[in-house]
């Protein structure tokens, strides 16, 4: 039961983006009506003919030739119709998918990170893509045969009731077989269905995860286990697609041997009839023509249901991340910051990522315009956790953040996050050029102050050193670039647009100390009257900052600066120390 009214409702919810082009819809069903009942009309045609050949020299070819006439015209207006379906089919349905993997994206984009955390990038991307091709599949499928195919049962009955009554009659007691035979499958073939769609899922978040982490695999000789687990479920979706193909396989044999009980029905009795002159040769020929149009789309429509059920199981899933619950909205009224100075403080925050499992406990911080905060502590403290809850990635579970003395949650993310500058442990850079990374922050960026930020991170010699300098295309990821050159686009992508305050996060981490030289000496002079955040674990790198702080288990354990905490001879002069010990 539960699985039907999922069923139902997967079906409602397809319904809703199908209304969006009713006109293409009745377009096709009209087209698919005239394609029916030209098809139809062929028969009788063809029934005609033979009914004009009464004996050796006694064929009517005049008449034949007009009826072969009418023929050729019924033909063409058939394709014509039949294209024009098509047509219509195939807009309407790779419409609605365009529609649904746009707000499938748009949902990524709006979703918490705490859903892009517990889901593996791999599932996700399967559910845009191999999801929704399968659901386009089974709906074009159903555009173009489903139609079709009801019209075609209903206008073949039609038009066998005007030929005989009886012998139609022996075609409608059949044909409840079909209808059960299509029923059945159609239970037994869309949980195997949505099976094998999640099943796909969790393959391809593997495979994600197996090739962008290629290096680290072969480093630690992790071939045989990736292989082993890639395995085990590749096994299971052999399985689970083996029985959902086998369920839907019967289909075809099942519905052909009730096409041929029609058949043979239609052919005894019709037979019988024209033997007693009740019927004509020709309208016999007819009757068995419509006997096997009759059964044709029993055959296509099964085929269609059971393509339904693994389209309406992907779209089951395609539908589970677009209803996922959205980030918090901002308030209507919500405040847009303008000229910020940079003053922040928490105030009796608590946060965790676990509900049963406490992180940050009632963290107080007090920061003024300009000051540089540097945070340090083992791994694990929540030094990484304050700045996403500075940037609104997550929101605090009690207490709050200003920022100018508005509330975060106040003020729209947009304008929040372009008041800050980041540059993480972390990079990221997208396909396209040098200049396309760079700007991103500042598309309207003159190749001047693209130059002077690249010199200012350090970036610029390297650059020029590429083939196309920055008109350089690098592919995902930074493609060939090192760590450290990857890491200095980022720094160069801060500097060009210098907000009002800064979270370096290990951002020099993966760059030889040479240039963290020259780099710290680039910061220093960016941080001059910014906000600045820095977390670092090589504490040589925070010897200038006004406040440190030294977290430990969520909490801030000790505060000030480099001097006077290594007087105090508490936490932070042990991990001052364990770095300098030699």
């Amino acid at each position: 039961m539960k699985n039907k009214s999922g069923q139902k409702e997967t079906l409602r919810k397809v319904l809703r983006y199908i209304r969006k082009y009713w006109f293409l819809l009745a377009v096709s069903i009209i087209m698919a009506t005239v394609t029916v009942a030209l098809t139809l009309y062929f028969p009788i045609l063809t029934g005609r003919v033979i009914d004009k050949i009464i004996g050796p020299r006694q064929v009517d070819f005049p008449a034949i030739f007009s009826i072969l006439k009418q023929t050729a015209v019924v033909v063409a207006l058939t394709a014509l119709a039949q294209w024009i379906m098509n047509v219509c089919n195939n807009r309407m349905t790779y419409r609605i998918v365009q529609d649904i993997r746009d707000e499938a994206f748009r949902k990524i984009e709006i979703l918490p990170l705490k859903y892009i955390d517990g889901h593996s990038y791999g599932e996700v991307v399967s559910r845009v893509i191999a999801d929704v091709d399968q659901f386009a599949d089974g709906l074009l499928m159903g555009f173009t045969q489903f139609f079709t195919g009801v019209i075609t049962i209903l206008g073949t009955l039609g038009f066998m009731l005007s030929v005989n009554i009886t012998v139609t009659g022996v075609v409608v007691v059949v044909t409840p077989l079909s209808f059960f035979v299509a029923g059945f499958i159609a239970k037994k073939t869309f949980t195997m269905f949505k099976l094998q769609s999640e099943t796909r899922g969790e393959q391809t978040a593997l495979i994600e995860e197996m090739v962008g982490n290629q290096k680290v695999v072969q480093a630690f000789s992790h071939e045989d286990e990736a292989l082993a687990q890639f395995d085990e479920i590749n096994g299971r979706l052999e399985a689970c697609s083996l029985r959902a193909i086998f369920y839907s396989s019967l289909t075809n044999p099942l519905t052909r041997f009730v096409n041929n009980l029609v058949y043979a029905g239609v052919a005894v009795i019709g037979a019988l009839y024209a033997i007693r002159g009740g019927i004509s040769v020709g309208q016999l020929s007819c009757f068995l023509s419509y006997a096997n149009q009759y059964t044709k789309p029993f055959n296509e429509i099964s085929g269609v249901v059971t393509e339904l059920q693994n389209a309406l199981a992907c779209a089951a899933r395609i539908f589970e991340l677009i209803e996922e619950t959205p980030q918090i909205p901002e308030k209507e009224n919500a405040i847009v910051l303008q000229d910020v100075k940079g003053k922040v403080e928490l105030s009796h925050v608590d946060f965790s990522y676990v509900p049963d499992k406490k992180l940050i406990t009632d963290f107080n911080l007090a920061v003024k315009p300009g000051q540089r905060v540097a945070i340090v502590g083992p791994t694990g403290c929540g030094k990484t956790t304050v700045i996403n809850l500075l940037m609104r990635f997550y929101d605090v579970n009690s207490g709050k953040i200003c920022v100018d003395g508005a509330d975060i949650r106040e003020v729209t993310r947009e304008s929040l996050r372009e008041n800050y500058g980041m540059v993480l442990q972390e990079t990221w850079l997208k396909t396209g050029t040098i200049r396309d990374n760079i700007v991103m922050g500042k598309p309207d960026a003159t190749d001047e102050e693209v130059i002077a930020a690249a010199k200012a991170s350090h970036a610029h010699s390297f650059i020029k050193r590429l083939s196309k300098g920055y008109d350089t295309v690098i592919g995902e990821d930074g493609g060939s670039l090192s760590q450290g050159q990857k890491q200095l686009l980022c720094i160069t992508r801060v500097m060009l647009c210098l907000p009002p305050m800064l979270i370096l996060d290990e951002a020099t981490s993966s760059i030889d100390t040479r240039t963290e030289i020259r780099i710290q000496k680039a910061f220093a002079t960016m941080m001059q009257g910014r906000t600045s955040f820095i977390v670092a674990h090589r504490l040589s790198t925070i010897r200038e900052a006004d406040v440190i702080l030294v977290m430990r288990d969520g909490n801030i354990i000790e505060q000030g600066n480099h001097e006077t905490l290594l007087e105090q001879k508490g936490f932070y002069a042990e991990l001052y120390e364990s770095q300098f010990a030699s």
